[in-house]
């Protein structure tokens, strides 16, 4: 049986199929809940690339 850490609160959370807890990868609903609002507060964030200016001269406006 694999065994998984849950990401928010690191409780085991087994891994193994039909028997995965609805709220997988985290090992309740709650934890989940807690995750999507770090989300929503921006407390995680994924970095945005940042593009060339020479790209975007060639006739598309720069982005924000």
């Amino acid at each position: 049986m694999t065994v998984l850490p849950c990401p928010t609160c690191q409780k085991p959370v087994a891994a193994e199929a039909p028997n995965l807890p609805a709220a997988f990868p985290f090992c309740s609903e709650r934890c989940r809940l807690i995750d999507l609002g770090r989300w929503l507060g921006e407390e995680f964030k994924i970095p945005a690339r940042i593009e060339d200016t020479e790209e975007s001269e060639e006739g598309e406006p720069p982005l924000p």
